[in-house]
């Protein structure tokens, strides 16, 4: 009995093996998002956002996933992404603990027919939770 004990103990102990990388995983949603923005489908794009989400714009403050969508929709009205092709460029990281992660990124909406791109700044909250690693604090400009 006591062997079992020592084994349970030593098991509990022990790191977990192959933790999460957060980084991947961020980044994966991170382009798992866009492509949804660049499909026209906006359940896809907004599935990296928390249902508590908030997301500071220039306009105010919007509080949940739901109303986040909302000021989203209009630009997938067309079936389409009327705005042009989102890609995101990695511009700092910062672990602030083992379920928040900090991201910094250029995000650049890219048109058709040769109009100019546009460029902006988002500061991205992560938060880990049972379902993933999702957006609980986005700034953008």
């Amino acid at each position: 009995m006591r062997m079992m004990m020592a084994a349970v103990a030593l098991v509990a102990a022990a790191p977990a093996a192959a933790q999460e990388d957060p980084h991947a995983a961020i980044m994966a949603a991170m382009d798992a998002s866009a492509s949804g923005w660049n499909a026209g489908d906006l359940d896809r794009f907004m599935s990296v956002y928390a249902t508590d989400a908030m997301y500071v714009t220039s306009k105010g403050l919007l509080k949940t996933k739901a109303a986040i969508a909302e000021r989203y929709r209009p630009s997938f009205a067309s079936g389409g992404n009327a705005r042009g092709k989102l890609s995101f460029q990695l511009q700092a990281w910062r672990t602030i603990s083992n379920v928040h992660q900090l991201l910094v990124a250029r995000w650049t909406l890219t048109p058709g027919g040769g109009k100019a791109p546009e460029t902006g700044m988002t500061t991205l909250l992560f938060e880990r939770r049972s379902e993933g690693w999702r957006i609980i604090s986005d700034h953008s400009s």
